[in-house]
């Protein structure tokens, strides 16, 4: 039978072969008034798969059983009439197209799916029904996740949350696993914990916490999505230089012109001051030391001269000695 032969689009994905066979068995074409079963078919494809009923049957997860009621209400009663009778093709033509125009409405005002929410996981909710296939077109994303990147200074605490932007199902279980290596090769893992945590929190970080952990999320043994969190710790030695060269920085800026402090990054480390800031520096000591030189010279002769003033023989004799 050419039933196997053309794509009937949503009237082959829910229309029994037999009720197709006993539908289109009293097709007579009116030019030539002959029975022609292929030209029934042709014609249940060409009503059958257009855009409109494409549209129409993008439902969300598990509305394809109401579809199927929907057409078979259309088509039934059709089939029972025609079964053993002849009927021109133009009283077909007029029947299926009544039959669905009624099925686009009817299909349009069911619920459609809630939409794929990239980058990742099989998202179940997402899936959108395909009448020219039959099935449901999945999101198309990948199970894993882009790897994110964490940075904690070392004793601080640290979060990490096996969250998805998507619906999940009721009956899900959550495995997290570590690598001591940045990586996402599911192999390098080894299993942590598994229930129902959808967080996993350090509350003291130290150095051998450093490493990439896995969060993944099944439903009756399905993996749904694969989360990847990169952690980097930072040694408190390394946070010591940074912040004690920011401080360095701003002091060694001319007064009034003082910035504002801007973060730096934990594994900075500690810098020089460039040359020609040094030789400033230390030629702004020498001219301090050589001014506080004179002030005291010139502090210790004024007194000298003082004391020769109040001692008058004191003062002959210097004189005479001078």
């Amino acid at each position: 039978m050419s039933l196997f032969d053309i794509s009937l689009g949503c009237f082959y994905c829910f229309v029994e072969s037999d009720d197709s066979a006993r539908l289109c068995w009293g097709y007579i074409v009116s030019e030539y008034n002959t029975r022609n079963v292929d030209a029934c078919f042709q014609t249940l494809d060409r009503i059958f798969t257009n855009p409109n009923i494409t549209v129409a049957t993008k439902v969300g997860r598990g509305y394809d059983a109401v579809l199927k009621e929907l057409l078979l209400a259309e088509i039934m009663p059709i089939i029972q009439e025609f079964d053993q009778n002849t009927n021109t093709d133009t009283v077909y033509e007029e029947r299926l197209q009544a039959a669905a125009d009624t099925f686009i409405a009817l299909a349009s005002g069911l619920p459609r799916a809630f939409g794929c929410i990239p980058p990742c996981g099989f998202q179940e909710l997402g899936m959108v029904y395909n009448c020219m296939t039959c099935h449901y077109d999945t999101c198309e994303f990948p199970l894993d996740c882009p790897l994110k990147e964490i940075i904690v200074k070392e004793s601080n605490r640290t979060q990490m949350w096996c969250k998805v932007p998507f619906v999940l199902p009721s009956d899900i279980l959550i495995v997290w696993r570590y690598s001591e290596i940045k990586t996402v090769l599911v192999n390098q893992f080894k299993e942590v914990t598994a229930g129902e945590d959808k967080l996993y929190s350090i509350p003291s970080v130290r150095l051998e916490h450093s490493g990439t952990y896995q969060c993944e999320i099944f439903s009756q043994e399905h993996s749904i999505v694969r989360i990847y969190y990169h952690l980097k710790v930072v040694p408190h030695v390394v946070v010591g230089h940074a912040e004690l060269q920011d401080v360095f920085d701003q002091a060694l800026l001319p007064a009034g012109q003082f910035s504002l402090l801007t973060p730096q990054p934990p594994f900075a480390l500690l810098r020089l001051p460039s040359p020609e800031l040094l030789t400033t520096c230390l030629t702004s000591l020498l001219l301090l030391l050589f001014l506080t030189l004179g002030l005291v010279y010139r502090w210790s002769s004024n007194r000298k001269h003082s004391n020769l003033d109040e001692d008058p023989h004191r003062r002959k004799y210097v004189l005479q000695m001078e």
